[in-house]
């Protein structure tokens, strides 16, 4: 798991240029060597993101890495994606390790020691918390400290991602924090070339868990 979570890829197709699809643009990112990659979809259709959660899928299982959806457990079934990701509202009275049995990957979204102990009694294989550096995707994120990062990280067994505003400019400000990888967005879907920033990343992030 903490392998595969090293350099986790978070979809934005805001980033995408006209007559781009989003498969065009995580191809190359997948051959970069991203090592997990979410769906994150807040604005498709169900039939639209259903068609995209099983083209997605595929294209990562093409590369051997795994493929998460965001929030969408049903769609996350449906097209046999490795597993899903929830915020809390998500786990408020469901049993989402139930939902999708003991072999998809289960991630949970906690940003106080009181979440994150409570995403690992619900079953969660890794734990995502930010925004350690602010968010471009999320306007009312609130930056969590790397006081609260290291708390977080030593309060639990399971991995922690850290998510939010990472780039290769502020990466290896998260080492010695207790990180097992790092979730990435607009560091890669919004870079100029996101196969080469891809890269880059993957070299720090080899530096951040060294």
């Amino acid at each position: 798991m903490k392998r595969a979570l090293r350099l986790y890829a978070v979809t934005d197709r805001r980033w995408l240029k006209a007559g781009e699809g989003l498969s065009d643009v995580l191809e190359p990112v997948l051959k970069g060597g991203v090592t997990m990659v979410q769906l994150r979809e807040k604005e498709l259709s169900d039939e639209a993101f259903l068609r995209e959660a099983a083209a997605i899928t595929a294209l990562c299982r093409s590369y051997r890495v795994p493929c998460i959806i965001n929030d969408r457990v049903d769609i996350a079934l449906a097209v046999g994606a490795d597993g899903v990701h929830v915020g809390q509202s998500d786990i408020r009275g469901r049993d989402i390790r139930g939902l999708i049995g003991p072999e998809r990957i289960l991630g949970i979204t906690a940003k106080t020691l009181e979440q994150a102990k409570a995403a690992e009694i619900a079953g969660a294989d890794y734990i995502g918390t930010g925004a350690v550096f602010g968010s471009s995707t999320k306007s009312d994120a609130l930056a969590i400290s790397p006081h609260r990062l290291r708390s977080i990280t030593k309060s639990v067994s399971i991995p922690v991602v850290a998510i939010g505003g990472i780039d290769s400019g502020n990466i290896l400000r998260l080492k010695g924090l207790g990180v097992d990888g790092v979730a990435v967005v607009s560091g890669i879907f919004a870079a100029g070339d996101p196969a080469a920033a891809t890269g880059e990343l993957l070299t720090l992030t080899r530096e951040l868990l060294a």
